[in-house]
């Protein structure tokens, strides 16, 4: 508890005691019950108000499931590069995906609308930008 040892822990009991001496010690001992009794109905509370709000029980989670020590960053780039599950494409697939799948590619392509060229239009040389000032 707390990296405390057996002898620690007598001996930290001990000094309690010299330091808050025999009159009050029953009174402190009262004290510390009551918040450890505290402490244990907040968390029965906590656990009955995620069990209202999630709908199950904390006890029935497979928390092995969750534990991110089973994620191998390595493993999962390793499994996705090995999957050789070529995948069909549908006909709404962007034209990169669609170049993966090889003679899909094509009918994909070419089923695609064809965009306008962008014009970008420049400035005369020494001319200084346009500056919004509302913008700012």
């Amino acid at each position: 508890m707390f990296g405390i040892n057996g002898p620690e822990f007598f001996l930290l009991l001990i000094i309690g005691v010299l330091v808050i001496g025999p009159q009050r010690l029953p009174e402190y001992t009262q004290k510390l019950a009551n918040l450890v009794k505290e402490v244990r109905r907040m968390a029965s509370g906590a656990r009955e108000q995620i069990k209202e709000e999630v709908g199950i029980d904390i006890d029935d989670v497979d928390w092995k499931k969750y534990d991110p020590r089973q994620y191998d960053p390595r493993r999962i780039i390793k499994e996705a590069l090995l999957d050789d599950d070529a995948k069909p494409v549908s006909a709404g697939a962007p034209a990169a995906v669609a170049a993966v799948s090889g003679a899909a590619a094509v009918a994909v392509a070419d089923a695609a609308p064809k965009r306008p060229e962008r014009v970008l239009e420049s400035l005369p040389p020494g001319e200084a930008a346009p500056f919004d000032t509302e913008a700012t």
